[in-house]
């Protein structure tokens, strides 16, 4: 068992190096494929902050704000849409968890006398 536990480990620990050594291989990869240093070239996802110390997200190129993200919520909120799917989801998870309340209770109930 410590030897299986010790090539378990072993295994995984190498199989993360060589994921992030892949990772590093793509990313020079790209910068070589470019060709050039672009000071402009930004990642997906930039986090800045500006001089009153307040954090700007960026996304894809597009400014991230708490006040949008607040009126979609509430547009979303208004708009009530129906999604059979979560309807369906949210009886099913009730469901389950009323049977297995019950089971419970029963099996106590039944352990105690």
């Amino acid at each position: 068992m410590k030897m299986f536990m010790l090539k378990s480990i072993f295994l995984s620990a190498l199989m993360f190096g060589s994921v992030l050594f892949g990772m590093q291989l793509a990313n020079d990869g790209i910068h070589r494929m470019k060709g050039f240093n672009d000071a402009n070239f930004k990642g997906a996802f930039t986090v800045n902050e500006n001089t009153g110390g307040e954090l700007q997200v960026s996304l894809l190129g597009n400014d991230v704000d708490s006040h949008d993200l607040q009126s979609k919520k509430e547009k979303l909120e208004e708009m009530k849409a129906y999604n059979f799917f979560s309807t369906m989801g949210k009886s099913l998870a009730e469901g389950i968890t009323n049977i297995t309340d019950r089971a419970i209770n029963f099996i106590t109930d039944q352990l105690s006398s």
